[in-house]
């Protein structure tokens, strides 16, 4: 049995953007359909809100999203994420990790990300990896970049 899995971010309105500069950054296919695709009369104020979104691409990449509805309650707003000494210290209940095969293919997706967002750790050589970097996106959602280190064991 194979099986895989998607990261499905949920959005307050913004899902289409954050999924059309996920594009940008990535590549791939977007596909985007509105509440008001689904039967949604016109006139309510989500339908034109994404019920689904995905992008794919032919280099692994995928991630779903979607605008929780309007009448939903509100989020907790989370702390803010940082790094201090080696330690990364979050009120967050995830991140996105994305990890690449060499310095220079993550690094360009790395100046892509970095497009209006808050950097946690510049990208760069860690004691792990050739290449580690944190960021939270302009969305709101925190990524981890990095580079696979080769095995030793």
């Amino acid at each position: 049995m194979a099986i895989s899995t998607t990261t499905h971010l949920n959005f307050r309105g913004d899902a289409r953007a954050a999924l059309e500069f996920y594009q940008t950054v990535f590549g791939g296919h977007l596909t985007t359909i509105a509440y008001g695709d689904f039967g949604m009369p016109k006139e309510l104020p989500d339908a034109d809100k994404i019920v689904f979104g995905q992008v794919t691409a032919d280099n692994g990449f995928s991630i779903m999203a979607y605008d929780v509805p309007s009448q939903a309650p509100a989020a907790a707003a989370p702390a803010a994420t940082t790094r201090e000494h080696g330690m990364t210290l979050t009120g967050e209940r995830f991140f996105v990790s994305v990890r690449g095969e060499t310095t220079e293919e993550v690094g360009v997706l790395w100046d892509k990300l970095t497009d209006g967002a808050d950097i946690i750790e510049k990208y760069g050589p860690s004691q792990w990896a050739p290449g580690f970097g944190m960021l939270t996106d302009r969305f709101g959602v925190t990524w981890i970049l990095d580079v696979a280190a080769p095995y030793a064991g």
